[in-house]
């Protein structure tokens, strides 16, 4: 039979073992937890600074309203060298970019162009409010 204080003796020796991997699978757990939640920070962060960037770049160029063709064909490249992290985002500004492409190429006579661009851009507003207001 063995010897009680004996088996106490051993389990109270185990016990700072079991209570380390305890601390290490909860430490690991929150950094788990704290890494999760900072990405979607993050995504969100990246996709507002890409708002931020399309605004930026449609409130340059000439007056839109006096000079359409001119304002068209500022943006195109501008608007092309922003990399969006959301793809959706992405494809929305590249659309808006090509509808621009389309009003300059037509010298702003073409309603298919001008039509290419509104649609494009409630595409970028449904992700960007008033970025391209």
């Amino acid at each position: 039979m063995t010897n009680p204080s004996t088996t106490t003796r051993q389990i109270e020796r185990a016990a700072p073992g079991i209570r380390t991997l305890g601390l290490i699978a909860a430490a690991l757990m929150a950094v788990v937890l704290c890494s999760c939640g900072s990405s979607g920070h993050s995504a969100a962060s990246a996709t507002q600074d890409t708002c931020q960037r399309v605004s930026a770049v449609l409130s340059d160029g000439p007056d839109p309203d006096a000079d359409p063709v001119g304002y068209a064909e500022a943006q195109i490249n501008p608007l092309r060298q922003i990399d969006a992290p959301d793809q959706a985002l992405h494809a929305a500004i590249g659309q808006l970019a090509d509808a621009y492409q389309q009003v300059f190429d037509s010298n702003g006579t073409s309603s298919k162009a001008k039509e290419a661009v509104s649609v494009a851009s409630k595409k970028v507003d449904a992700i960007c409010p008033g970025a391209t207001s």
